[in-house]
């Protein structure tokens, strides 16, 4: 590593035993997960804490009351940035991260566009989730997960 310049951070490298602790690395969190069905432990990956909270905060950087570009226009940056942090995170435990991420931007477009509408209250009623992610176009991270719902017509 001298050779080509480069040091090791001493207060960021260490040596864990992944079977008993976690850590952080490019994103994502590796070591012991707990299946939240029946309990048990298995090693696993998901999306870190930090690496969520980045995405919450990018969310709430576009979805400002100061925005004033058209809705069509908001939303398509909105899902390019949904869609290229899902393809990012499309490795490992990732269903309770994408649910507070979707969570987190249901909550943000209802406030956004509550205030560009002068909607008093909360707005659930006329920008409810199935909205937002129905007919303003808001893309829902549990369905790229879990792909399109089957279709129960056939």
């Amino acid at each position: 590593m001298t050779k080509l310049g480069l040091m090791l951070n001493e207060a960021k490298t260490s040596v864990k035993d992944a079977r008993r602790e976690s850590f952080d690395f490019l994103g994502y969190t590796f070591g012991p997960h707990r299946y939240r069905k029946d309990g048990h432990w298995y090693l696993g990956a998901s999306p870190s804490k930090t690496s969520v909270q980045r995405v919450k905060a990018k969310v709430g950087d576009l979805l400002v009351s100061g925005n004033k570009e058209p809705w069509p226009q908001v939303c398509r940056r909105l899902n390019r940035l949904l869609l290229g942090r899902s393809a990012y995170f499309g490795y490992g435990t990732r269903m309770p991260a994408y649910r507070a991420v979707d969570n987190h931007v249901c909550d943000r477009v209802r406030a956004f566009l509550r205030k560009r509408h002068k909607v008093q209250g909360r707005g659930t009623t006329r920008f409810s989730d199935d909205r937002v992610f129905g007919e303003f176009g808001v893309l829902r991270l549990r369905r790229v997960h879990l792909g399109p719902p089957p279709c129960a017509s056939r």
